[in-house]
């Protein structure tokens, strides 16, 4: 059993693509070894494991917890496929502002590592989409926010165009208001 790290365009991020062993019954992977992730780089021990699922549409995020309790994920798509987006909120990184997605599926079986600094956000693709994500760190609901996902100066290019949203996301603050009073600083 093994995983590979494939590197994002924005630092500190990754795609994990582990072993899938495959045959007529189905398939068979280990999704998370603490032993195997320390081996590619990421030696980060998760303590809560969440479960979503979306219908066809709808747009999730884009969700972070702040300084109080930064949040590292590893998340996966287990039913369907999603477009899974992430942006850099690390102020002075070579990436600040900057956004990567990636197509997650039960089929491909990629894992996304989201490392804490960046907000999070997905369409889901399929008929019905399910995701399940570790995090480093328990959710604090006093350090939850978000950013618009539609935000003009991010410029998302999101593959829905009436998404499904949450009152809370589509009430969610700008960029630019981020910008004015940012919670996570580039080491």
């Amino acid at each position: 059993m093994g995983f590979q790290r494939i590197p994002l365009p924005l630092d500190g991020a990754c795609l994990i693509a582990p072993t899938v062993y495959r045959d007529p019954r189905g398939f068979f992977m280990e999704s998370y070894s603490r032993r195997a992730f320390a081996e590619i780089g990421i030696p980060i021990e998760f303590v809560q494991d969440n479960h979503s699922r979306s219908v066809k549409g709808v747009v999730r995020g884009l969700h972070f917890q702040d300084a109080r309790a930064p949040q590292a994920k590893l998340v996966r798509c287990t039913v369907g496929q999603i477009w899974d987006v992430i942006v850099d909120l690390r102020l002075g990184s070579p990436t600040f502002g900057r956004w990567t997605a990636v197509e997650l599926s039960a089929e491909n079986c990629l894992m996304l590592f989201v490392p804490a600094g960046f907000a999070h956000g997905f369409a889901a693709l399929s008929d019905i989409a399910e995701l399940q994500y570790k995090c480093d760190a328990y959710y604090t609901p006093q350090a939850e926010r978000a950013i618009r996902w539609d935000d003009p100066d991010l410029a998302i290019s999101w593959p829905v165009s009436h998404p499904l949203l949450s009152a809370k996301d589509a009430a969610a603050p700008s960029f630019k208001e981020y910008v004015q009073s940012p919670c996570f600083f580039y080491e």
